[in-house]
């Protein structure tokens, strides 16, 4: 079992920045491959931005390619997600996940969810 917790949310204008942070506890975080994913109302939770067990390798969105960065730190047990150059359509709640080891970018294959943070942007 792996229990995930976000934080770092909040409402910030057009063009600022934020960092979400990710702290897990459970069984042994570097075996996972770390995921955050958002859910805007009234759509689909989709994959924002994924992160090897390794740290080695790094996936994106197109729409947030060049303005986000995923890392994380398994000695504190904790994934990253380093937002810059917010921009409305990125308002949503962001959701960190789990899977052991492999890439996968659909969230039906990710085991552990976090119970979100709410990231809003201002015009």
């Amino acid at each position: 079992q792996v229990q995930l917790v976000e934080s770092g949310g909040g409402l910030v204008q057009a063009g600022g920045s934020l960092r979400l942070s990710c702290a897990a506890s459970g069984r042994t975080f570097s075996s996972y491959t770390m995921g955050w994913f958002r859910q805007a109302p009234g759509k689909e939770r989709e994959f924002v931005a994924a992160i090897r067990w390794s740290g080695d390798r790094t996936y994106y969105v197109d729409s947030v390619k060049g303005r986000f960065s995923i890392s994380r730190d398994n000695a504190k047990n904790t994934v990253f997600l380093q937002m810059n150059s917010l921009k409305p359509e990125d308002t949503a709640v962001y959701y960190c996940a789990a899977k052991y080891r492999g890439i996968s970018f659909p969230p039906s294959q990710y085991d552990y969810w976090g119970q979100g943070t709410q990231v809003t942007v201002s015009s």
